[in-house]
């Protein structure tokens, strides 16, 4: 039965690995934030071969929504730099299915859709850096509130390559005014999973015209005195899928991550 985390305190799983298995065997369909703290969570982007190379560049091209933690072979599906022992077909609590540019479902696996040509991306997620922002005494809503955070798409582009390009997607989290400077400290140690944040304010400057109603995850309540803060968000490929229409690609469920055993603070900066 899927754990739908009711009280998130109660559920916080520690171990990656635990994590994982809990995933492919049926356990676990909530949203990773929180969950094993300390570990690099990454979104997932699964493409043909033949549109592999595309994407990679795309990913170069636009290194603040998608930076990118490892890429698997052709048909290989371990991630082994970061997982060893993983399967990436079945180790994400939710997956999403495009074809030509439309989503065609969400699924707890992807073994019925694998192919010996499929090339895995795994991007750096944001919630990576959440473990350092609740350390600093940062508030984080979506936690509190047992919630999926809040992602939009926005006016900012994306730098195209090859067949791929669309809007940025960001995700957003309310700061208290006095602690907005102590938020981009903090995330700024963390380049490799979408480092500081790309907007601060205003959300009708990057086009999000209304906070309450995101496009993808949940709305947060937002208090007086808080800031909304804007970091670039790795489903930013599926967007693109939206507006690049390729044959296939396969991603996690946004907030759905693939969680990897690397520790958070190797991928720091000083």
């Amino acid at each position: 039965m899927a754990c739908v985390n009711t009280d998130n305190t109660a559920n916080i799983i520690g171990s990656p690995r635990e994590l994982r298995l809990m995933c492919r065997e049926g356990r676990w369909r909530a949203p990773t934030a929180g969950q094993a703290p300390g570990y690099v969570q990454t979104n997932v982007a699964i493409l043909p071969r033949d549109l592999a190379f595309d994407f990679l560049v795309f990913c170069q091209r636009n290194p603040k929504p998608c930076p990118l933690v490892e890429v698997l072979e052709s048909g290989v599906t371990e991630p082994k730099l970061t997982s060893p022992g993983a399967d990436i077909r079945t180790d994400v609590p939710l997956y999403r299915i495009y074809r030509n540019g439309v989503l065609s479902g969400e699924v707890e696996d992807i073994l019925g859709e694998w192919r010996d040509d499929l090339v895995t991306f795994l991007l750096g997620c944001s919630f990576t850096f959440e473990t350092a922002m609740m350390a600093a005494g940062l508030p984080l809503r979506h936690v509190e509130q047992n919630r999926n955070v809040s992602m939009y798409r926005t006016n900012i582009p994306t730098v195209p390559a090859g067949v791929f390009s669309g809007p940025m997607v960001v995700s957003m989290r309310p700061i208290p005014h006095n602690q907005v400077v102590r938020a981009v400290q903090v995330t700024s140690r963390f380049p490799g999973v979408h480092g500081a944040p790309v907007h601060i304010g205003d959300p009708e400057v990057i086009g999000i015209r209304d906070l309450a109603h995101p496009d993808y995850g949940d709305a947060v309540d937002i208090y007086e005195g808080e800031v909304p803060v804007f970091w670039a968000c790795g489903v930013t490929p599926q967007a693109a899928a939206v507006q690049s229409k390729p044959s296939l690609m396969l991603t996690h469920s946004p907030g759905h991550m693939f969680v990897t055993d690397v520790r958070d603070e190797h991928l720091a900066v000083l």
